[in-house]
């Protein structure tokens, strides 16, 4: 049996994750607590000697910075892929949570009910986003079995890889939380997912937020 392991991790904190404001395709940057959290994030993983092999980002300013600190400790460099943004939101994309629901009502309702197919007026609709993440994921598994693969990426992506690895219908309703800069595991068997651990923010000195995607 060939196990491939992934360890899962949100990148730090941003001024909009503050303000509850949808980020989406957005490039936003980290700031200075996630600059902060993502320093964290890597002394803990050089601190239980992770042996990875192969380094994994997504392109957006905020997970990109979060490697970074992953490869000034560990003098490694990261593969930068596209597919592993977060989702795209549309027409929410910069309203925050207390907004949204007054300048976009019908498309917020949508929002709520997980409608698959809503795009979200120029967005990704849910099932769009579950086979872009899908994709990514098995793309970067088939390139590295056997092997331990470190991936940094957003909420709602790594919300994405929780349900494939659960079987958690993509309808359902969130049912953990992804703080910034938490430490998720997943590995595959070579015929099915499995999750191993989930949401450890232990090597944080403060609280981390969730992610806002529903």
């Amino acid at each position: 049996m060939t196990i491939t392991r992934f360890c899962l991790v949100r990148h730090g904190e941003t001024d909009w994750n503050v303000e509850r404001r949808l980020q989406g395709h957005t490039d936003i940057g980290l700031n200075q607590h996630g600059v902060a959290q993502a320093e964290q994030m890597a002394k803990a993983l050089k601190k239980i000697n992770l042996q990875f092999d192969v380094l994994y980002t997504s392109d957006l300013l905020r997970a990109a910075k979060t490697a970074k600190a992953i490869e000034d400790l560990f003098g490694t460099s990261s593969i930068t892929d596209q597919a592993l943004r977060e989702r795209h939101l549309g027409a929410l994309q910069g309203l925050t949570m207390m907004d949204a629901p007054n300048r976009e009502p019908e498309l917020w309702a949508i929002h709520l009910q997980r409608d698959l197919e809503h795009d979200m007026r120029g967005g990704e609709s849910i099932k769009q986003f579950a086979q872009r993440i899908h994709g990514a994921l098995e793309k970067i598994r088939l390139q590295n079995l056997g092997k331990t693969i470190l991936l940094v990426s957003h909420g709602g992506a790594l919300d994405m890889m929780y349900r494939l690895a659960s079987n958690q219908a993509l309808e359902a309703e969130k049912v953990v939380a992804v703080p910034n800069a938490s430490l998720n595991w997943i590995s595959h068997d070579g015929s099915c997912w499995k999750v191993d651990r989930w949401a450890d923010t232990s090597h944080l000195q403060s609280l981390a937020l969730d992610n806002l995607d529903l």
